[in-house]
């Protein structure tokens, strides 16, 4: 038996969005293909944006967390 369990790999994988005016929201996106790729998730962030999950405002970049 051993002592030491392997980690499983995360779930989700989390964006810190920037905003102009220097506020930071956070994105969570569940699909591992979609966060690999950059368009895949500025469309995602937009699309967050629009149903208010997102605050409003000007995103100037996003960036994997985790």
């Amino acid at each position: 038996m051993s002592m030491f369990r392997k980690s499983t790999p995360a779930k989700s994988v989390i964006f810190a969005v920037n905003f102009d005016d220097a506020r930071t929201a956070y994105l969570w996106i569940d699909d591992l293909a979609k966060a690999n790729d950059n368009r895949a998730v500025n469309q995602i962030a937009r699309a967050q944006q629009e149903n208010g999950s997102l605050p409003e405002g000007t995103i100037s970049s996003i960036k994997r967390v985790r």
